[in-house]
């Protein structure tokens, strides 16, 4: 099987539940699989199931998958990748919680439950109040009475609005900072443990796991302890205070009442878990959605090339209609909610109403206790309701916590951090296998090596050859102890290397891996890392840089770097396309030497580069690997030549080891290789000459570097020419190209309009205006609820104060009768009022709902038709990187809805509300209703703030954590690199620095934002206070009676509250009006090469005649650098034609130029005679088939993958047939269990290289092109997969016009005309033996890669 987990850490996207790619090796079912190791029938299925990756995880819970094994190997395997399971408590997460953490939360504590009991106060207050109104009326009390109380409530008004403004601050500021410390301390521990962990720990997980638990993981954690304890602490206080203070009052009514809160708590408890259940489905439904999306884009070139754009925005449609489902589901019950909400407010005041007239008439209760009772429970139950979504995110965060403690109590096997085991005083550097049985812990169906003993002598260079899968990287993995064998020993220097300290065993050797990972900091940081844990890491600086360029000397950097504007301190991080592959690798080359290790471990160290990169690599290596023990694996043979001994591997087995010469003579399975990758010598050379040539290329790489002087005798890397030309180019100097890009300057940031961004919008709900027009309207009735219940309240008022007997204490005879069928009426009045209320929220709701689902929907199925319509060039930005544009659609698509009616509705409510309070209240009492006027703002605010708020707290939170949280999880993605520098410890310290910093940046917010959140709790007392002072003076004048002052009062100051806590629910503006304007400067877009467009000469038939005619060009994001200066070709029909070069001399440009993914800026493309740009888009390409370096296969099923070819809808299985053989993998697809309805996986992750790589081939044929395109088709694979692709991409080149970019001369030699590109010219062309005999540039490059005879 596949045995580099190395690549699987670099396809991070692969988190099956086998961390790893499949390849042919394990596929094989036929009798060709000559396995030696007697692998059970079952066993053998299950193998080829391993396709699917269902059928595997149904597999691992049915049975233990270390069954098959004997008991010491399973106990060695599990060891690696078990983890403990913890049953974690509430007590858990305040594990790391110090005293200083505990004391603030206790005094915090206390603050949250003073507050919550000082809002029902409030409503003893007002019922005395308004008691002491009444007795004024009935003449109980006299003017000086009224004044005095008056005086005395409100200042006690004024006195719990200052201790809830204190209270609220304290534990709100003392909450979140505790939250955030200690979930600051979690998130350490969090990475420390997984610095500690084996590789076989992330093998098992998968990259994405642990990304997922530092990001939202710890978010959830520290929603769980932070305000929201104090929220709820503070609603379940309030919920107490209030019944206390209506049991004392009066029991009986308390009791009857509270009947609303179990309706109250039912309503939003049900209401919220139907609301939790459809939000998940729907996001699970888009989360598909998005992947599809996601998986698009990031291959946007192969969709554009096969006109597939539409096919795939319809099955990114599938996801949405599903999505659109569920939100609307989840929309229509937060309506119901909220109406239900309303419905049982006005319910409790006719009960109440009704059932404390019978009280008062029997003289069991005064008006001021009935006030009292009815709103301290109306607040009570509204408290209880708080508390629900709080519980919520403690159970979550308690859940949460369990999966990172897990890790974090791990113990691993393999800890770099401890200092157990010995540490050699001298190391020789011998290293040694011994009877060597490997199994990877995540796959342990399959033994990578079986019985393996080799000896490495210390000083030497070992190469291990071998298939892909044969073991090769597994000695790597094991001679640095990323995973311990299942049986046998690596010994270093005779001592067991699992006696050794793994982190002093890590610092003596170096890895230079496939795929180079640096770390976002300086050139210079990251050749430093090299130096963790060497007796220089502590030297001053002028020593370690003298290192350091020392060692980027030796590996032939020095150059390029000091080239770059910044020289060492250009930063890589972000910014590491700016580097080609070759420079990266020989940065890494660098941090390995920079050490001086004993040990150098070369893991296919060049085989992602080209010829000319590679021979600088490979010299660098070369310089590099002298007296010291090296490991080298390569995929081709040229690189290895000198090895002192070569290791041939085949299925975790040696068959033969030697030097070069001893095994090609040994004719056996190393000259078969050999044979494979050989290029054909020229006939007309002798072998004389050929030798002398060998001698004088081998002379000018090799011999000169051990020279010290500055890279003489490195051939130079044509990207660091091009970095000094980008530098050195004066101004007058311009090229042609560079002038034609100056005419095509770009116009700044579009801004449009509010109304212009609300059109936009609109115009994706013009068909459901109707729908509009309902929730319009019943926004509006929703809106008159609140002045209407004024009138009912104040009237109800009216009602009970009747004066029931005389002075002398004399019943009025009818007076009791008349009050209870007053009240009665009014009672009734507010059944009607609660009905229409639901009625018209619930209507409301689900209008807006509809229109708002199908809002979203339109406008992201939109916008993802828009992104497939650019035009490549507008995908090579830096800020429209997959990744960007997937969480584009995810996000701001959904923000647009607050544009929307939803939005016009609640602001209709709000308005109506307040302008209907205040006509009404001024025009019964004009000089009252202008004074609360004056507190609507205050109000308003307070319920808006109140509520944004506690979300900002939360976002915050969130965002604060972005930045360290990438950096983790760029330390996690790379954990080989890590673990093999010993970085762990380098790591911790970077990340606890920008947790620190952020602790107190965050504290300084949180300070400032408590502030305005407390003074929105509070300020509401003192409105009510002005309201009472103001009204209450009046009424002593004379002026007011009680009808007036309460249905202003409660008109203005209860309806502004309501209308504030309405805003709440609004979707958030400011986000939807970025957001509109983001979709409509992408919408606005017209890309210059349109795939949509209808223009240009249709195209019957293409002949298959290209000709390019000085073709200039440079990329639009990278205008400084000239990429093809005059470029002139011409291929004839059915020509095979071949572009070669070094990297970077616009090969890959002139086949994207072919397929006008963009336009030249001098010269044109000339088809069949006819200029590209003349004809019609997607007529032309039609007619084109791009076979390209990474093969792109989507989500699916093998059938859809390879129809996707077509651009018609009718394929004939016999078309897909022929395509599939005609690709060389028919009979591989009918091996499968499910042939062709095997799924593929994520972007095809199912698949070996060379497996999706002639799918990719089957897909191009299935269209019949008359162009075919070959981007280094073949460049990814190892021999032996590159043969049979090489072999299906020859049968498919016949008859067609055939044009390929090769970094494997080999693979072109028998192509009609070879061109051979520099720097972006052609500088030679013709056939093999013809530019052989020219001794040009191409026989270089031949002879640079050549294998050919042996040595002598």
């Amino acid at each position: 099987m596949e045995s580099d987990p190395e690549k699987s850490a670099a396809a991070s996207q692969r988190t099956f539940s086998h961390g790893d790619s499949t390849d042919e090796h394990d596929l094989k079912t036929g009798p060709d699989s000559s396995e030696p190791a007697p692998i059970p029938a079952e066993d053998e299925k299950k193998n080829v199931t391993k396709l699917d990756s269902h059928t595997v995880k149904v597999d691992v819970q049915e049975q233990d998958p270390y069954a098959h094994l004997p008991e010491h190997e399973a106990t060695i395997l599990k060891r690696q990748v078990n983890i403990p399971e913890l049953k974690s408590g509430w007590g858990n997460l305040y594990r790391y919680s110090t005293w200083w953490d505990i004391i603030i939360m206790v005094i915090s504590a206390i603050c949250s439950i003073a507050a919550g009991a000082a809002l029902p106060l409030m409503t003893v207050v007002f019922g005395q109040l308004a008691g002491e109104f009444n007795n004024f009326f009935q003449g109980i009390s006299s003017k000086d009475d009224l004044s005095h109380t008056i005086t005395t409530m409100v200042l006690y008004f004024i006195y719990i609005g200052i201790a809830e403004f204190i209270t609220i601050y304290i534990s709100t500021v003392g909450f979140i900072y505790t939250g955030e410390h200690i979930s600051a301390k979690i998130r350490a521990h969090y990475l420390k443990a997984c610095m500690r962990q084996n590789i076989g720990f992330f093998d098992k997980l998968g990259s994405g796991e642990v990304t997922t638990r530092i990001t939202a993981d710890t978010n959830l954690v520290q929603d769980g302890i932070s305000e929201k304890v104090g929220l709820t602490l503070n609603a379940v206080a309030t919920f107490v205070t209030a019944f206390v203070i209506g049991f004392i009052k009066s029991w009986r009514l308390t009791l009857i009442l509270s009947a609303t809160v179990w309706a109250i708590t039912l309503a939003m408890g049900g209401g919220s878990s139907f609301i939790i259940k459809y939000s998940k489905q729907s996001l699970e439904s888009y989360a598909k959605g998005g992947s599809v999306a996601e998986e698009v884009i990031s291959s946007i070139r192969n969709a554009t090339a096969f006109g597939t754009q539409d096919k795939l925005a319809r099955q990114y449609d599938v996801h949405l209609e599903e999505a659109e489902k569920w939100g609307f589901k989840l929309k229509r019950a937060l309506a119901i909610m909220i109406g239900c909400m309303f419905l049982f407010i006005y319910l409790n005041y006719g009960l109440a109403f009704w059932m404390g007239s019978r009280y008062l008439v029997k003289g069991e209760i005064s008006l001021g206790s009935i006030l009292t009772i009815l709103m301290s429970i109306m607040i009570g139950a509204f408290s209880l309701g708080n508390v629900a979504p709080n519980v919520q995110a403690f159970t979550t965060a308690i859940s949460a916590a369990a999966k990172i403690f897990n890790t974090i109590d791990r113990v691993s096997p393999l800890d770099a951090t401890n200092d157990q085991g010995l540490k050699l005083d001298h190391v020789e550097g011998t290293i040694e296998l011994r009877k060597i049985k490997h199994i990877y812990p995540s796959r342990p169906e399959v033994t990578v090596m079986k019985d393996v003993s080799l000896i490495i002598p210390a000083g030497k260079k070992t190469a291990l050859v071998g298939a892909s899968g044969s073991g090769k990287s597994t000695i790597v993995g094991l001679v640095e102890r990323f995973y311990d064998p299942v049986g046998g020993n690596v010994y270093l220097d005779g001592h067991d290397v699992s006696t050794l300290n793994l982190r002093w065993l890590r610092q003596q050797i170096s890895l230079v891996s496939q795929e180079p990972t640096l770390f976002g900091t300086t050139i210079y940081g990251n050749i430093a890392h090299g130096l963790i844990g060497t007796k220089h890491e502590g030297e001053s600086e002028e020593k370690r840089k003298e290192l350091i360029i020392g060692a980027a000397k030796m590996a032939n950097a020095h150059g390029f770097i000091t080239g770059l504007p910044e020289g060492y301190e250009t930063n890589v991080g972000e910014r590491g396309f700016l580097l080609s592959g070759g420079q990266k690798q020989r940065i890494a080359i660098a941090r390995a030497m920079v050490s001086d290790p004993r040990i150098l471990l070369l893991d296919e160290a060049t085989s992602a580069l080209d010829t000319k990169s590679e021979g600088v690599v490979q010299g660098a290596l070369e310089v590099a690997a002298a007296g010291r023990t090296t490991i080298t694996i390569a995929h081709r043979l040229s690189t290895i030549k000198e090895a002192d001994n070569i290791v041939v591997m085949t299925e975790g087995r040696i068959v033969e080891q030697g030097t070069h010469d001893e095994l090609l003579a040994m004719k056996g399975a190393y000259f078969g290789l050999v044979e494979a990758q050989k290029i054909a010598e020229t006939q007309e050379m002798t072998p004389e000459e050929q030798e002398l040539r060998d001698a004088e290329e081998d002379k000018l790489i090799r011999t000169q570097t051990n020279k010290s002087s500055k890279s003489i005798g490195f051939t130079e890397d044509p990207d660091d020419k091009n970095i000094a030309n980008k530098l050195n180019r004066t101004a007058t100097s311009k090229s042609q190209s560079s002038l034609a890009f100056q005419s095509l300057n770009t116009s700044g940031q579009q801004e449009d309009s509010l109304w212009s961004l609300i059109k936009l919008i609109a115009s994706f709900n013009k068909t459901e205006w109707h729908w509009m027009m309902v929730g319009l309207f019943f926004s509006i009735i929703c809106g008159g609820g609140n002045p209407v219940q004024a009138v009912f309240f104040a009237k109800e008022i009216i009602s009970l104060s009747t004066v029931l007997e005389t002075s002398a204490g004399v019943a009025i005879p009818g007076a009791a009768a008349s009050l209870r069928s007053d009240v009665n009426f009014w009672s009734l009045m507010y059944l009607m009022l609660a009905l229409v209320q639901l009625l018209a929220f619930w209507l409301q709701g689900v209008a807006f709902a509809y229109c708002s689902e199908r809002l979203v929907r339109r406008v992201r199925d939109r916008a993802f038709r828009t992104m497939l319509r650019q035009d490549i060039e507008f995908f090579d930005r830096e800020e429209n990187t997959a990744g960007a544009l997937t969480s584009f659609l995810s996000t701001e698509t959904t923000h647009v809805s607050g544009l929307s009616g939803t939005t016009l509705g609640t602001l209709l409510t709000v308005i109506t509300t307040l302008v209907a309070a205040m006509t009404l209240s001024i025009v019964i009492a004009w000089k009252l209703a202008l004074v609360c006027v004056s507190a609507i703002p205050v109000l308003l605010g307070c319920g808006f703030f109140r509520f944004w708020l506690l979300a900002r707290f939360q976002q915050r939170a969130k965002k604060a954590y972005e930045q360290s949280a990438s950096y983790a999880c760029e330390a996690t993605n790379a954990i080989r690199t890590v673990a093999s520098l010993t970085r762990e410890e380098d790591v911790l310290a970077h990340y606890n620095a920008t947790l620190n910093a952020q602790a107190g940046k965050s504290l300084r917010s949180v300070l400032r934002s408590s502030l305005l959140y407390a003074a929105s709790q509070s300020l509401m007392f003192l409105c009510v206070a002005l309201g009472f002072w103001y009204g209450g003076n009046r009424i002593a004048d004379g002026e007011y009676d009680l009808f007036q002052f309460f249905v202003c009062f409660s008109a203005i100051i209860f309806g502004a509250q309501s209308a504030g806590t309405i805003f709440s629910f609004a979707p958030d503006m400011g986000k939807a009006k970025q957001a509109a304007q983001e979709l409509k400067i992408l919408f606005d877009r017209n890309p210059k090469i349109d795939a949509w467009s209808e223009h240009g000469a249709q195209v019957a038939n293409v002949e298959g005649t290209v000709e390019f005619r000085d073709v200039h060009f440079r990329y639009p994001t990278r205008p400084e650098q000239p990429v093809l200066r005059g470029i002139n070709l011409s291929v004839k029909p059915g020509q095979y034609i071949a572009l070669v070069g070094a990297s970077g001399c616009g090969k890959s440009t002139t086949i994207a130029l072919l397929e006008r993914f963009y336009d030249p800026l001098v010269g044109g493309i000339y088809v069949d005679g006819k200029e590209i740009s003349s004809l019609n888009i997607n007529d032309y390409r039609s007619f084109i088939a791009l076979v390209s370096q990474e093969p792109t296969l989507y989500q699916g099923t093998i059938r859809e993958n390879v129809l996707l070819g077509a651009d018609r809808e009718d394929v004939s299985d016999e078309a897909i047939e022929h395509a599939c053989r005609e690709a060389n993998i028919y009979d591989f697809i009918l091996s499968l269990p499910d042939g062709f309805s095997t799924v593929v996986g994520s972007k095809g992750s199912m698949l070996s290289g060379g497996q999706k790589q002639r799918i990719a081939i089957a897909r191009a044929l299935l269209r019949d092109p008359k162009i075919l395109l070959l981007d280094e088709a073949t460049s990814a694979l190892d021999s032996e997969s590159e043969h049979v692709v090489q072999a299906a991409l020859d049968m498919a080149a016949k008859g067609r016009t055939t044009i390929a970019v090769a970094h494997r001369l080999s693979t072109i030699q028998k192509a009609d005309v070879i061109y051979v590109f520099d720097q972006g010219v052609i500088v030679e062309h013709g056939g093999h033996h013809e530019l052989m005999q020219r001794k040009g540039r191409y026989s270089e490059l031949v002879n640079l890669q050549s294998l050919g005879g042996t040595k002598h």
